[in-house]
């Protein structure tokens, strides 16, 4: 499965903002990946809020369609007085907006592609759009499509509102360098109430690029001063974590090791048999799957495959489980990705394992954060996105918001504090692991 981008030039996506407030796109469907049909575009559209349609043709036009409504399919027309179609090419500085003939009527919400009256994109599950002159609305075709009513692509996009700033943080946080040095001390000092255990062991779960091998590069870079690429990470579609990795992080070049293991896997895919397997997962919490195993997402880990630790131990388990999720798709999770966090978090509860979220990506998830990290909880859309992916068994509290390195070349302040508070967080819910043990299972130090 290839990675779904927008097709939005730079200054094509700067035009299109600017028909809006403080809002954010969102890739909902693209056509070239997904189907020139009507059937594709509803079973990615329907029930997504506002929503955007950008369509593309050899004349150099970007032309299209919003709706603040749902499509629904219910056969109806729809009034929406904010609906709108647009159209942007190079030669025209601003966007050309036309609202509809009597300032009320939106689309008509039927089986077919987004049908606007005057344009019918999609139409007859093809790469066209019908023009039906002075339905609904009106406009001279040359300055909409320049008379190209052939799509080179057809894209929707969902209309986030972004809001601004909070009168008052939603979480208190320090931004010093004393809290930084003071985070990391605490976490280099930190010991388990276990005399079997030495180092807390972290497992992160997640879908094909929400960040969890950036995550440990991150946690890495931080500890050994330097950017450090030690864990595979990129955009492919499908994981570029094909083993099972656990990760030890030295405090320095040649320091000792962090009292922490974060471990890696497979991203949780979509298809049925891609992907991280929950046999494999359950295995995984009890200790069984090696370092370096490989994974056979046909094949889940059998006690007779080289690579399964028969004999485990305490500090062999998973202490804490970390879902990683990327803020920019939070809204955007498929059904199937949602069905297999719920799954897993069900045997997670049942074994007993305490649950945390890494919300990664929160700076390319809103511009103010963009511009100053430090705006993380102070962003009332971050909140909204946090609020939103409260899971079950999981409450606000538990969910963590953080930037990855990914272009940077030097370390950032904000950013390491961010991350050092996640590492401190999942330390916290380790120790609540470790205190639920029965008394015969472990030791008083």
């Amino acid at each position: 499965m290839s990675v779904v981008t927008s097709s939005l030039s730079g200054d094509q996506e700067k035009k299109l903002l600017s028909l809006f407030g403080h809002v954010r796109l969102s890739l909902l469907y693209k056509a070239s990946v997904q189907g020139y049909t009507a059937a594709a575009f509803h079973a990615r559209c329907n029930s997504q809020g506002p929503t955007l349609v950008a369509a593309y043709n050899k004349a150099g036009f970007l032309f299209g369609a919003y709706t603040s409504k749902d499509y629904t399919q219910n056969g109806q027309p729809i009034n929406d007085d904010k609906a709108f179609l647009y159209s942007i090419n190079d030669e025209r500085k601003n966007p050309l907006r036309v609202s509809s003939a009597n300032g009320q009527y939106g689309f008509t919400d039927e089986n077919t592609g987004p049908n606007f009256g005057a344009l019918v994109f999609l139409f007859n599950d093809t790469a066209t759009v019908q023009y039906n002159a002075g339905n609904s609305y009106n406009f001279e075709a040359a300055h909409m499509h320049g008379d190209d009513l052939q799509l080179t692509e057809c894209e929707v996009y969902r209309v986030e509102e972004l809001g601004g700033c909070l009168t008052k943080t939603w979480r208190n946080m320090q931004w010093t360098s004393e809290r930084k040095r003071q985070l990391k001390e605490k976490i280099k000092n930190y010991k388990p109430d276990v005399k079997s255990v030495s180092q807390a062991r972290v497992l992160l779960v997640g879908p094909v690029g929400a960040g969890k091998s950036s995550f440990f590069n991150s946690v890495n870079s931080i500890f050994r001063g330097n950017m450090t690429s030690q864990a595979i990470c990129g955009s492919a579609g499908t994981s570029l974590t094909t083993q099972f990795r656990t990760f030890t992080i030295k405090s320095g070049k040649s320091g000792e090791p962090i009292p922490l293991i974060l471990c890696d896997t497979m991203g949780l895919e979509e298809a049925s048999g891609a992907g991280l397997d929950m046999e494999d997962i359950v295995n995984i919490y009890k200790g069984h799957v090696q370092d370096r195993y490989q994974f056979n997402p046909m094949t889940p880990l059998s006690e007779d495959v080289p690579g399964y630790r028969k004999h485990v131990s305490l500090k062999d388990q998973i202490h804490c489980v970390v879902y990683v999720v990327d803020a920019c798709r939070v809204s955007l999770m498929s059904a199937k990705i949602v069905e297999k966090f719920a799954a897993i978090r069900k045997k997670t509860n049942q074994i007993g394992i305490p649950q945390l979220v890494l919300m990664t990506k929160v700076d390319e998830a809103c511009p103010l954060v963009s511009e100053d990290l430090q705006n993380v909880y102070m962003s009332h859309y971050i909140q909204r996105k946090v609020s939103r992916l409260t899971l079950e068994c999981i409450p606000v509290s538990g969910i963590l918001p953080v930037k990855n390195y990914s272009q940077e070349l030097e370390l950032n302040q904000n950013t390491d504090i961010l991350i050092l508070s996640a590492l401190d967080q999942m330390l916290n819910y380790a120790d609540s692991f470790f205190e639920n043990q029965p008394e015969e299972e472990k030791e008083e130090l």
